[in-house]
């Protein structure tokens, strides 16, 4: 760490997550045994190249749904990347909060608006429909960032869900899109996978409206 860069406190990381044991009790497996030349941020880098595989995959099913094979082998490297990345800092002490916090989020940031954006850009789900579901993301994503700096705790999960659990769900929704097809349903201008997506979004949405209120209550309480 430079001596110009200021000792950030971590806030208490909170994942309550379905999978969250399992995933680290695996994380903390690969971190064992990842050879020593691999680093966070060649992890970070996987992690995004992962992104745009999954990107590449959409897109690309307009000529054949086979590619659809190329966006769920990109979940597993974004996933693969993303995850180990701070796993592999705190496993071997080598943080850098200020730093890894900053380049962490933003390339994950970037990272879902290409991956969800190129969903709308395939055959199977509106664009519009697509963005609504990255801004309830994004919104959610807002409180987590606050919340860690007002009140030092950092929200990895709502409502036993987290990233994890949601690449599975978009990864299944993969499977299903050529078993389903892309084709509105009768009298609306939307697929079967725009309403699933609709519905996801004001879930959401409504994430974010809830935790925001109850957290504006209690910090009004508190006087702070």
């Amino acid at each position: 760490m430079s001596k110009f860069e200021p000792v950030a406190k971590a806030p208490v990381r909170i994942q309550q997550n379905i999978l969250a044991r399992s995933e680290r009790r695996l994380l903390n497996w690969l971190c064992a045994r990842l050879p020593a030349w691999v680093t966070p941020d060649q992890l970070t880098t996987l992690g995004f190249a992962g992104a745009v595989l999954v990107a590449a995959g959409y897109l690309l099913s307009w000529f054949d749904s086979e590619w659809l094979g190329l966006s769920l082998v990109g979940y597993i490297v974004n996933w693969f990347g993303d995850s180990l990345d701070g796993s592999l800092a705190r496993w071997r002490g080598i943080e850098r909060p200020n730093y890894g916090y900053f380049v962490d989020h933003s390339v994950d940031a970037i990272a879902t608006l290409l991956m969800i954006s190129a969903i709308g850009m395939s055959p199977y789900m509106r664009l519009d429909v697509a963005l609504m579901g990255v801004i309830g993301y994004f919104l959610l994503s807002i409180h987590t960032f606050i919340s860690a700096k007002i009140l030092g705790e950092f929200r990895l999960s709502y409502m036993a869900g987290g990233p994890t659990e949601l690449r599975l769900m978009l990864m299944a929704m993969t499977v299903a899109m050529p078993i389903v097809g892309g084709a509105d349903i009768k009298g609306t201008n939307f697929s079967p996978f725009d309403l699933f997506a609709l519905v996801v979004s004001s879930i959401l949405v409504t994430l974010f409206i809830v935790q925001t209120s109850a957290t504006a209550r209690m910090l009004r309480r508190r006087g702070g």
